[in-house]
């Protein structure tokens, strides 16, 4: 039945609103607020951050802590935040025993933090903090994730804004989780989509699918990305090009079904071109083998052959860090008001 012939039409709007009012019932008057920063090799980007984040907070009267993931730094990096924990006992010190990755940095700070609300975010300031009040709003009326939305790359290359658009068109175009074109991990996460992503235990993470996957009511809030203050970005071209096929992978298996595709097309063509060839053979009685297309032929079938395979071993090889199981990363210590921690099991 169309709905515009139902008796009461179905108003979405007032749906969601509905919902959105239920969880601003349930809201905190006060929330705690936690920011995440994995930090890996920044010890020139903690004091502009601090100087810069913490009056900010203050200004705006939120009940907050940081939470700094130390993901094995050989720098001065941990030295430096230890300093500052000294003097300031809002800052927490999740230090990792060697360097893990961004993506279980980021899951340890969201597994040790403590906040009503969780805002992962860089320590570059290329994720301004001047959002977060924004994305406080949009909490208040209801909306479980607010993430930012980059209007504007200026700060990056010709090549990695254009790159990083046919990533989100293939990932979206392929996953049954889609996630926002222009959205990084710069974000406001309430409580209980926390407690859903502390429940995922894929060892490979991809953040951003994770944050997609879990749903609830999600809102934008747009913002044009500056320069970072201090230091220089850590990802290069092939850490980017093995993070895009870790979340191609991690969320679709579109390219195996592709792959099959491919095969029965070539299987196709080659019993069409056999049943030619057997023809020709019969009508005119001549077979004149070709050096050049048979060894085109191998050489082609070959190259296929392998590059499926290498699609296979991409997801053997996830399957084989699945099964064994190991941890996604493991805390050396955690270290706040200048003294150290165990670990929370």
């Amino acid at each position: 039945m169309p709905e515009q012939s139902l008796p009461f039409a179905i108003d979405k709007d007032a749906a969601l609103e509905h919902q959105l009012a239920a969880q601003r019932a349930r809201r905190p008057a006060d929330p705690l607020l936690s920011l995440v920063v994995p930090v890996f090799n920044e010890e020139e980007t903690i004091a502009p951050f601090l100087s810069t984040v913490v009056p900010l907070l203050e200004r705006h009267g939120v009940r907050f802590e940081i939470v700094f993931v130390n993901d094995g730094s050989r720098d001065d990096t941990f030295a430096r935040l230890f300093h500052r924990s000294r003097s300031d006992r809002r800052l927490r010190i999740v230090n990792l025993s060697r360097n893990f990755g961004k993506e279980a940095a980021l899951t340890a700070g969201i597994d040790y933090a403590r906040g009503d609300i969780l805002v992962p975010m860089d320590i570059d300031l290329q994720d301004p903090p001047e959002l977060i009040g924004s994305f406080v709003a949009r909490w208040r009326e209801g909306y479980d994730i607010v993430y930012g939305i980059r209007t504007a790359r200026h700060t990056d290359t010709p090549a990695k804004r254009v790159s990083a658009g046919w990533f989100y068109r293939v990932f979206n175009s392929m996953s049954p989780v889609r996630i926002p074109p222009n959205v990084g991990d710069f974000r406001l996460v309430d409580r209980r989509a926390v407690e859903v992503l502390r429940q995922l235990p894929e060892r490979n993470r991809f953040m951003k699918g994770l944050f997609a996957w879990v749903g609830f009511n999600s809102v934008g809030v747009p913002y044009e990305r500056p320069e970072r203050v201090a230091g220089t970005s850590k990802f290069n071209f092939w850490r980017l090009w093995n993070f895009a096929i870790d979340g191609v992978v991690s969320f679709s298996t579109a390219p195996l079904r592709a792959w099959f595709y491919v095969g029965l097309a070539i299987a196709t063509v080659a019993v069409l071109y056999a049943l030619f060839i057997v023809t020709r053979v019969l009508i005119f009685g001549v077979d004149t083998p070709g050096y050049a297309s048979l060894l085109i032929a191998i050489l082609l079938m070959g190259a296929i052959q392998l590059l499926s395979l290498g699609i296979i071993g991409e997801y053997l090889g996830r399957l084989f860090v699945e099964v064994k199981g190991r941890p996604i990363y493991v805390v050396e210590g955690i270290y706040e008001e200048a003294s150290p921690k165990p670990p929370v099991t």
